[in-house]
């Protein structure tokens, strides 16, 4: 019991609650629907302390954003240190598809956040902005390893055209639509990728 005290009083365990409430209601619902103090009583701590850990509702976006990316980019570099750079690439964009099939997707959650703020220096915006520009930086990196820099990079350029593309559409005509299509065009570019990297000399 003392355990228990002790780790709900903690501040991340309770940022941790908050940001876990952020993540379900404002990808559910999108985050001008979701009201602060209903987010609040879900999380099931006081005003004050959600105040505390997040002064503003437009921080808080920014944090359950950035929380999103860094788990995903994380377990991007935790395969790049196992995999080579074809199959880490191959991964992703597996990962990308089982994502798109999930049973609550709803579309990528930068976007959704993202495109309800005008204003480009908004926590929302900013923090979709550094996922894919890191995001598209590390399939350069894995392209660029395998095909050279020229053709790597532009490679690299289009997993993140087609992977953007493949959540908007998806989040519209489904899965299995030209989502799909272009999901399967990326895995023919990582293959493609991978010959170049073969027939180059040792």
């Amino acid at each position: 019991m003392e355990t228990e005290r002790k780790s709900w009083s903690s501040r991340e365990h309770r940022v941790t609650v908050v940001l876990d409430a952020a993540a379900d209601m404002f990808y559910a619902r999108g985050v001008h629907e979701v009201g602060m103090d209903e987010l609040i009583a879900r999380t099931g701590l006081g005003k004050a302390t959600v105040y505390r850990l997040f002064p503003t509702k437009a921080e808080l976006i920014g944090a359950y954003l950035t929380r999103l990316s860094e788990s995903i980019l994380s377990q991007i570099d935790s395969d790049v240190a196992q995999s080579d750079p074809a199959g880490v690439l191959l991964r992703i964009v597996d990962a990308v598809d089982d994502d798109l099939r999930r049973a609550t997707f709803r579309g990528c959650p930068f976007n959704n956040a993202s495109i309800e703020f005008s204003d480009t220096n908004h926590p929302a915006r900013a923090a979709a902005r550094a996922y894919r520009e890191q995001l598209a930086r590390r399939l350069t990196t894995l392209s660029k390893a395998l095909a050279g820099e020229a053709e790597g990079g532009a490679i690299g350029a289009q997993l993140a055209t087609l992977i953007d593309g493949a959540y908007t559409n998806a989040a519209h005509l489904g899965p299995d639509g030209p989502a799909a299509h272009g999901l399967d065009l990326a895995r023919q570019l990582v293959h493609h990728a991978r010959s170049v990297a073969d027939r180059s000399p040792s």
